[in-house]
């Protein structure tokens, strides 16, 4: 999809009955997600383009988002809130600790693969300069509660979960981040570096998993 291609008149929206105006702000994040995965860059980005890819008048986009920033902000809000769901359903076929803490991180690692572009501007955008974005904390939150369960199941050496949490948070960003970034070099199966950030960071075993 072109940034800056132009919808037919055909395509053009019509107006939304009333109560369909939050359906309607829906459409235009969904278009701003599908946008920023394809540009991989917010300030490329531009309110006029989205509203051509939706069928609407740039106008209307205004009645649900002051500026760009706060469009950006809305979408990645609802692609983490997203993400966050994805995860927990990765680590929910899983029983024990470890094999739910490993499933999610693979997941993470899929999901960039897959949305490098969304990837990039929730976490490389100067976005993230000028706006705190809130929303990214629970991912924190819960990747340090899934660490805190293996220390708790007795499957990891004693610790700190929340310093054990940012080490291997470190890690794996890093190496899906330089994955991203640096397309064309070869790399080790991210599967097996997350199994060695989990025995070494963690220092849990994952024999039998």
């Amino acid at each position: 999809m072109d940034a800056t291609s132009s919808a037919s008149p055909s395509s053009t929206r019509g107006r939304n009955r009333r109560g369909q105006g939050e359906r309607l702000r829906r459409d235009i994040i969904d278009a701003t997600l599908r946008m920023l995965d394809e540009l991989g860059d917010d300030e490329a980005l531009s309110l006029r383009a989205v509203a051509r890819e939706v069928g609407i008048a740039a106008t209307s986009v205004y009645i649900h988002f002051a500026d760009r920033d706060a469009l950006v902000f809305a979408a990645l809000e609802q692609c983490t809130h997203d993400l966050m769901e994805d995860l927990d359903r990765a680590e929910s076929v899983h029983d024990d600790p470890v094999s739910r803490l490993r499933a999610r991180l693979l997941f993470l690692g899929t999901w960039v693969r897959d949305h490098a572009g969304l990837y990039k501007v929730l976490h490389e955008s100067t976005l993230n300069q000028r706006m705190r974005l809130v929303f990214k904390e629970e991912l924190t939150v819960r990747t340090t509660a899934a660490v805190q369960r293996c220390l708790d199941a007795g499957l990891a050496p004693a610790g700190d979960a929340a310093t054990l949490a940012f080490d291997l948070r470190a890690a794996v960003h890093g190496s899906v981040s330089i994955r991203v970034n640096e397309p064309g070099l070869t790399w080790p199966p991210l599967e097996e570096q997350i199994d060695r950030f989990l025995t070494k960071l963690v220092g849990v075993s994952l024999t039998d998993r």
